[in-house]
């Protein structure tokens, strides 16, 4: 079993944010690095999921997202692809029951249209097994792209608008949120991304329009649990002001 998570009072009293999602980034680096097959560094950053899984549970962390396989990610090596698939069913029917015995709602966004039947299958066994937990949501985006989720939103909209569900003009920030991916999701309140890169790449567009942004050096087969704590730690060191001329209330209760 996991260690005691916090409170989300307790959390939020020493400045763990709500939501944290991480741009997982620096797989094959940290394999060519050590002049290993680049799925060997696939492989570690599934060990490296596991870890920080487990550390965000244990503090508190409420929501976690995690960029694990992109729309664009199709145009790689079709031997890569295959064992990055190969990994994501791994996962699931190797960590299924422990996260479901810690309380950890699993939940997968992206398009499915283009996986295999048997790893749709997983996924849905995955998200009813795990449906009613609620000490964590760990959200996975695979076979996902921010430009898409938006795109696919826009489409759900208008169609109910041609059939007569919806009026134009109450069309809100709130109605695009709602026909989201994430729908039901806070957004998040801190992005991470390893391995020396700062871009977003098509992660979480919408939603991240007053997260917090913090790039680390490290490849994400490296990150620990102390690097989440130090991005944490950053975090804090900001003021949030979501477009006001004073800091605002911040999610963890700190102005």
């Amino acid at each position: 079993m996991w260690a005691p998570d916090q409170s989300a009072s307790a959390a939020e009293a020493a400045g763990v944010p709500r939501h944290v999602a991480i741009i997982m980034d620096g797989n094959r680096r940290w394999a060519a690095r050590r002049m290993l097959p680049r799925q060997i560094g696939h492989r570690q950053g599934v060990e490296a999921v596991r870890v920080i899984t487990r550390a965000a549970g244990e503090m508190g962390i409420r929501y976690l997202t995690l960029y694990g396989f992109s729309s664009e990610n199709w145009n790689r090596p079709a031997d890569e692809v295959s064992d990055l698939m190969g990994l994501l069913k791994l996962f699931i029917r190797r960590d299924l029951a422990e996260l479901h015995q810690n309380g950890v709602q699993v939940r997968i966004i992206g398009g499915r249209e283009d996986l295999e039947p048997d790893i749709v299958a997983l996924i849905e066994e995955a998200e009813t097994l795990t449906r009613n937990n609620d000490r964590l949501k760990l959200i996975i985006a695979f076979n996902y792209g921010g430009q898409n989720e938006i795109t696919s939103a826009v489409r759900r909209i208008a169609r109910e608008v041609k059939a007569g569900r919806l009026d134009p003009e109450a069309i809100s920030q709130e109605t695009v949120a709602a026909h989201l991916d994430t729908a039901g999701v806070p957004d998040p309140d801190l992005i991470i991304r390893t391995s020396g890169e700062k871009r977003l790449s098509n992660f979480l567009l919408w939603q991240s329009a007053y997260a917090e942004l913090v790039f680390t050096d490290v490849y994400w087969p490296d990150f620990s649990p102390e690097r989440l704590k130090e991005a944490i730690a950053e975090f804090n060191r900001r003021d949030r002001r979501f477009g006001a001329t004073a800091p605002a209330q911040s999610s963890t209760g700190k102005s």
